[in-house]
């Protein structure tokens, strides 16, 4: 499955005003390499496995595939992934038919917070919420797979 992802860093909680759903998320990695990472992930009471591949030349495409897997193996399989595990609670807001997913870190990276969004194609237009900040799309320091190798506190 291909996967077109916008990020974004958010300049106010604002977002927070929205009514907002918000789950605690804990995520490791057993790969973080530039061409694909292996992500375990813990969200409440499931477990994850994702697989994704590196931006397609020129584009904000990549390669994503995720299973659920139960928690037990999520758990397992965590013990096996690098250090630093990246923990973040995820607010979904919806906004003018469109879906921003907004990450607070916590831990190591304590103080990013970012804002994604998927769209179904690369030009596809959608209107900015003011709480949006600097397009970050693209830039690899702000990946989770990059964040749980290199934090943002040591930035």
């Amino acid at each position: 499955m291909i996967e077109i992802e916008r990020k974004f860093l958010v300049n106010s909680k604002a977002f927070k005003e929205k009514g907002a759903s918000k789950h605690h998320i804990i995520q490791g990695y057993l790969s973080a390499q530039a061409k694909r990472s292996v992500r375990v992930r813990i969200t409440g009471s499931k477990g994850y496995l994702t697989i994704k591949g590196a931006a397609l030349k020129n584009s904000f495409s990549r390669f994503e595939w995720e299973k659920e897997i139960p928690l037990k193996d999520a758990e397992a399989l965590m013990q096996l992934c690098l250090p630093n595990k990246v923990e973040k609670t995820r607010y979904c807001i919806e906004f003018n038919g469109y879906l921003f997913e907004v990450d607070v870190f916590s831990g190591q990276n304590t103080g990013l917070i970012v804002a994604e969004i998927e769209v179904e194609y690369e030009e596809a237009h959608f209107e900015k919420p003011k709480w949006l900040g600097k397009e970050i799309t693209g830039i690899k320091k702000y990946y989770n797979s990059q964040l749980c190798q290199n934090p943002f506190t040591k930035w």
